[in-house]
């Protein structure tokens, strides 16, 4: 544990090496990548970091992905928040190379389509024409190829990174490309695991193009500045995570898990929060039954908001969070799980979360009385 907590010690000091660059970049920068991935770890409030060990750990925490059960998995999921008007996909494939190395590709889109550009409803003579109006999409994307590998004999150590490419893409009027690379460490002892992430520790900077032609006139009439490019931020933030397995007669599982989340571009709305740093706690539980049926929940995104007076005023604040809770049915190589969450401010809007998972063995992997129906 000595090398685990020197690791956490030097997480932290890169963190306040990344204060300095935070105060001058904006908050949120590639915001859409908070919903996560997969609906297990959405029910457990994104809690996973540090139990995260199938094809979504790519996301969570690629060091997790040396624990696959599996030697190939394929991950899919889709879920649509604001009254649908925001729809995110994710897929991903994951190999285990080996005992003690594995990878992954993950794919990622969070987009707003059929959106109505009127720029030309009205024609030469001033008339409103519908047959001019065409839709845009404004969608961000994410491709991330991810490596995990074992460090030591008692495979209790697991490293993983992944590099990240994002995209935005707004119709015809801009888009922009950054790069960043998330890095992950794992640790198993017994029955509990404990996990440290650094999520953008290259800080993702990102580039934008904007097509001014599109929008000059109109932004020289209103007064408003006109930008042909801009540049965003992601500076680094850290997950550190611990969970433990409590397995009763090798059939019920009981698996709490605790998580901080630590961000670095100035003071937010949390629970914890300072000019410098800023901390969100997540709480997670998962219960199982012969690894067959599970159910989870979780409570995050505590803020504090402000009460509100008959006088139209403000009273004080009160501690808030958002719960979230789902189930999953594993059978046989399927795995189907559901999550009923929130992505807004309130338990107004909640959004169904489904996501689907594929586990597939190599066929020189398989058990005998399987090998004859490999194909």
């Amino acid at each position: 544990m000595k090398t685990f907590l020197r690791y956490l010690v030097n997480t932290g000091l890169a963190l306040f090496m990344a204060v300095g660059v935070s105060g001058q970049t904006p908050k949120y920068a590639n915001a859409f990548l908070d919903v996560g991935i997969g609906a297990r770890g959405i029910a457990m409030s994104q809690a996973v970091v540090a139990s995260a060990n199938d094809a979504t750990a790519a996301f969570w925490n690629p060091a997790g992905l040396t624990d696959m059960r599996r030697d190939i998995q394929f991950g899919f999921m889709h879920h649509e928040h604001f009254a649908g008007i925001v729809k995110f996909d994710y897929g991903g494939l994951a190999v285990k190379f080996s005992e003690k190395d594995a990878g992954a590709f993950t794919f990622i889109r969070s987009g707003v389509d059929d959106i109505p550009n009127t720029l030309e409803l009205l024609d030469a003579n001033g008339n409103v024409d519908y047959d001019r109006v065409q839709s845009f999409s404004a969608a961000d994307y994410a491709f991330m190829f991810s490596y995990a590998r074992k460090l030591d004999k008692k495979e209790r150590w697991s490293l993983g990174g992944s590099a990240k490419v994002v995209h935005r893409h707004i119709g015809g009027f801009g888009n922009g490309w950054g790069f960043g690379i998330d890095l992950g460490l794992r640790f198993k002892h017994k029955q509990w695991m404990a996990a440290a992430m650094i999520r953008d520790a290259s800080s993702t900077i990102t580039q934008f193009n904007y097509n001014t032609d599109a929008f000059r006139v109109i932004f020289i009439e209103t007064g408003n500045e006109v930008i042909s490019s801009s540049t965003e931020i992601a500076v680094p933030r850290a997950l550190i995570g611990v969970a433990y397995n409590l397995n009763i007669k090798d059939k019920f599982l009981v698996r709490p898990e605790l998580q901080l989340n630590i961000t670095t571009d100035g003071r937010r709305n949390v629970l914890i929060a300072t000019d410098a740093l800023s901390v969100d706690p997540a709480f997670g539980l998962e219960l199982g039954y012969n690894e067959i049926i599970f159910i989870r929940a979780g409570l995050g995104r505590f803020q504090y908001i402000k009460n509100p007076t008959s006088l139209g005023g403000f009273d004080g604040s009160s501690l808030t969070f958002l719960p979230t809770a789902g189930i999953g049915l594993q059978i046989k190589a399927l795995c189907l799980d559901y999550t009923l969450a929130n992505f807004g401010t309130s338990l107004v809007g909640l959004s169904h979360v489904f996501s689907l998972r594929l586990d597939l063995y190599k066929a020189a992997n398989l058990p005998a009385n399987q090998k004859k129906t490999a194909s």
